[in-house]
């Protein structure tokens, strides 16, 4: 990981995982993976971030299963 950033106008969770230019992007549910032309990905972003984060902490505190949105 190279760096994390969150956008608190957005609520999003920016995961920087590489510096490879973006070609394209896919999305699925509150994540939206950014890929280069070689199809690594390159950027995560994390919509809805603070719900998403609290729902993991929750989970590890009580060592429980979470669903996705």
């Amino acid at each position: 990981m190279r760096k994390i950033r969150y956008s608190k106008d957005a609520d999003a969770l920016l995961v920087e995982l590489s510096t490879e230019p973006v070609d394209y992007a896919e999305d699925s549910g509150p994540f939206i993976v950014h890929f280069s032309t070689g199809g690594l990905p390159v950027l995560l972003e994390v919509l809805e971030a603070k719900e998403f984060v609290l729902g993991a902490l929750h989970c590890l505190v009580k060592e429980t299963e979470a669903t996705l949105p």
